[in-house]
């Protein structure tokens, strides 16, 4: 009797592995119906990177949740140029690659419209070094206004950082000195920067890459500085003070007559008088 229950629980554990085995195989068969092959990145892939096959590789995504974009010919993507930072494992979208043809560095990842310009750096310019690329600055240009008046103004925000020296990668994690700094902008932007920097000293602030909001200054000066309060204008001159008062009211002329009809007439004053003799007559002359 006990050998015939062990039996029946050997036979019985047997069917119910193969049951779960054939579950199991029916599951893939279905999820294997329900996935679409995409192309995803076999490593992370750096903004300019041209792909290759070491950099690619076919999967099998979900098919009701492929990201829109997404490539799924293997040969086909390979030569094309990342234009963003790409990491392991996350689908190749078009959106994320320069367009066909592009030969790949940093001139393939400008956005439409950008252009790039350096400028110099040291480790006050550069944030010590905290500035990389991917870093989102604003740039402020220190010289001297129509008043020949120290002047510190911020003249670009929210500028993009595409490369520190000659590296692209954004690795924010490891603070760099460097002597010079790769911006993404405009033309008039550009011709700013250029013109700022031959009229002063440029610094760069860095800011949180969230942070999108404009903020308009009108610029420090040395009074805002030292904290001096604006001189009082001067006051006006005398003869224009004169001038602004009103005119003396003329008197009646009968008053005028009056009072110079009671003045007593100036008494004479004595000249001097010569005397002059001629024989026995004398006689005197007033001058």
């Amino acid at each position: 009797m006990k050998s015939k229950r062990a039996l029946i629980m050997i036979a019985t554990s047997v069917l119910a592995g193969l049951f779960a085995v054939w579950l199991a195989a029916r599951w893939i068969g279905q999820m294997a119906e329900n996935t679409t092959k995409i192309v995803v990145a076999a490593r992370d892939v750096d903004p300019g990177t041209v792909l290759g096959e070491g950099s690619l590789q076919i999967i099998a995504w979900p098919s009701g949740s492929v990201p829109t974009g997404a490539l799924k010919d293997l040969k086909k993507t390979q030569g094309r140029v990342a234009s963003t930072l790409i990491f392991t494992g996350e689908p190749i979208l078009e959106g994320k690659l320069a367009r066909e043809g592009a030969s790949g560095g940093l001139s393939s990842v400008l956005s439409e419209g950008k252009r790039a310009i350096s400028i110099q750096a040291n480790e006050i310019v550069g944030v010590a070094g905290y500035i990389r690329p991917g870093s989102r600055v604003d740039i402020m240009v220190n010289t001297r206004d129509s008043k020949d008046k120290a002047l510190s103004k911020i003249v670009l925000e929210n500028i993009l950082v595409l490369a520190t020296a000659q590296d692209d990668k954004r690795d924010q994690t490891k603070p760099k000195v460097v002597t010079t700094v790769t911006l993404e902008v405009d033309p008039h932007q550009a011709e700013k920067i250029d013109l700022a920097r031959s009229i002063g000293t440029l610094s760069m602030v860095l800011r949180n890459s969230l942070d999108n909001a404009a903020v308009q200054t009108v610029g420090a000066t040395r009074d805002d500085l030292m904290g001096v309060a604006e001189a009082a204008p001067a006051p006006a001159p005398v003869a224009a003070a004169k001038a602004s008062q009103p005119a003396a009211v003329s008197k009646p002329k009968s008053v005028a007559k009056a009072k110079s009809a009671a003045a007593p007439p100036p008494a004479a004053v004595p000249g001097e008088s010569v005397e002059i003799i001629r024989g026995v007559q004398k006689a005197n002359s007033n001058f």
